[in-house]
């Protein structure tokens, strides 16, 4: 069998149309596949790829981890350099209050720990989510995000849970003395890149503090540079009691994290002992990776440009007629089309030239654009140019 046919029949598919591109090697904001065909990645492995491909940092610093040692433990039993390093680094970047990390494999599972967490400070087990959010697949996260599309086949879910409206404050009455912690995008990105109303969210925050409810933000897509500084709470004046990331924050490495105060953490290690476990969670290459590359991202002058580079693409592919709207924050881009057709028609012309773009869950009528915020002016102009061409030829 080829690759492909590999790929098809002995690889669990995720869907019934993958993209198929046979990687050989990728660097910066390309992808190379077999054949030698170069792609822009405009999508950055869904915002992972933050600092671009194989940044020589995070490749050093893998390297250097290596030769000093794996998996030695499970997590939260032996001191460890990178880990201990990438702690000291997060609790750098972030309030006091979010200051101690607990990290994990993957943004999901970060979810599922701060569900848990919630439960376990404040003694109730109510939760509330958002209409139309997407934190994740496993079961937790999945239940309280807010797409029935992608739930109905998997219920029973998680009991006890209901959904505001973002940006809606009238809906803020369901979070009551009986919920445990509230879970929201502080930019919803699944949904097809919704913008706060920074009015909704400080009222969030203070209906929260009002009932005595855990305030979690789900920063795993637009954490680490996505929209123009470290962390996207930080544009809202409002601080969650618990932060979640992933995707990025491994500079190309599995990653998730959750963040909260030593205090509420504390809670996890004892009645019951053991209150959350990881064999894998903080893995010292993962970890290594993660310090490099918040260290790469405190010293380039990419957060600062994010903006500029956003709206350089934005006036290029705005020019279009067939472009109904474009919603952004920073490098996190929704191009709304109107319909799926049109949306397939688009990301299919851009892949033949050479541009990798990608769908939204929760939002068919929009195609999604999260390029690494590395990405050069002329790289973005070049590529939104390609887009504009796309757009042109499937008119």
């Amino acid at each position: 069998m080829t690759n492909r046919d590999t790929f098809l029949n002995l690889q669990a598919q995720t869907s019934q149309s993958p993209y198929l591109i046979e990687v050989d090697k990728a660097e910066g904001i390309y992808i190379w596949d077999k054949a030698g065909k170069r792609y822009y990645d405009m999508i950055a492995g869904v915002a992972v790829n933050n600092i671009g491909h194989r940044h020589p940092a995070v490749i050093a610093a893998i390297q250097a981890q290596i030769d000093k040692h794996l998996h030695v433990m499970v997590y939260g039993e032996y001191v460890q350099d990178s880990q201990v390093a990438l702690a000291n680094n997060l609790a750098s970047i972030l309030p006091h209050s979010l200051s101690c990390s607990y990290i994990v494999n993957s943004g999901t599972e970060a979810i599922e720990a701060a569900l848990k967490l919630a439960k376990r400070v404040t003694g109730r087990h109510h939760l509330v989510g958002c209409n139309k959010s997407y934190h994740g697949s496993t079961h937790g996260s999945m239940s309280i995000s807010g797409n029935e599309v992608k739930k109905a086949k998997f219920r029973p879910l998680l009991p006890a849970i209901n959904f505001i409206d973002f940006n809606d404050i009238d809906s803020l009455h369901w979070i009551t003395e009986k919920t445990a912690g509230v879970l929201i995008e502080p930019v919803q990105g699944d949904a097809g890149m919704r913008v706060p109303d920074p009015n909704f969210l400080k009222a969030l925050r203070a209906k929260c503090d009002e009932v005595g409810a855990l305030l979690i933000f789900d920063e795993v897509q637009v954490g680490l540079g996505r929209v123009g500084s470290m962390f996207a709470f930080e544009q809202y004046d409002v601080i969650p009691d618990v932060l979640v990331l992933g995707k990025a924050l491994g500079g190309g490495m599995p990653i998730g994290a959750m963040l909260s105060s030593y205090e509420n953490m504390h809670e996890l290690t004892y009645d019951p002992m053991l209150g959350h476990i990881t064999t894998f969670g903080g893995h010292p290459v993962v970890c290594a990776a993660a310090n490099a590359c918040i260290d790469v991202l405190k010293s380039e002058p990419w957060m600062e440009e994010v903006e500029a580079k956003g709206e350089l693409l934005e006036t290029i592919v705005n020019a279009h007629p067939d472009v109904i709207e474009i919603r952004r924050k920073g490098l996190f881009f929704a191009i709304e089309m109107g319909s799926f057709d049109r949306v397939k028609a688009v990301v299919d012309k851009c892949l033949e030239k050479g541009l990798i773009g990608f769908w939204f869950l929760s939002c068919p009528t929009a195609f999604r654009l999260s390029p690494p915020i590395s990405i050069t002016k002329e790289e973005m102009e070049a590529a939104a140019n390609i887009i504009l061409r796309a757009i042109e030829e499937t008119a």
